[in-house]
């Protein structure tokens, strides 16, 4: 079975953009979603996003992805800076 997992861009240069969830940064294609942009989250399979996501429902998709085990925690991304890790140190 194939998963797609939402992300949230945090650069884009071009057709690319940089992405984050749950501590993991990657960069994928958004040529599909063209009108994505920074903030904006995304669901994304096999490097390419595909559909742009409601916060709200990445938010709670990543949650159950988490408790079902097929995430791991990670620190909260969603602030989009790294003062989310400062603390929580």
């Amino acid at each position: 079975m194939c998963l797609a997992l939402p992300m949230r861009i945090t650069a884009v240069d071009g057709d690319m953009a940089t992405i984050v969830a749950a501590g993991l940064e990657q960069r994928c294609s958004v040529m599909l979603v063209p009108q994505a942009g920074v903030g904006d989250y995304v669901l994304v399979h096999a490097g390419f996003a595909i559909n742009l996501v409601d916060a709200s429902e990445a938010r709670e998709t990543i949650e159950l992805l988490r408790e079902i085990g097929a995430l791991d925690d990670g620190p909260d991304d969603e602030q989009g800076d790294e003062s989310s890790d400062d603390d929580a140190r």
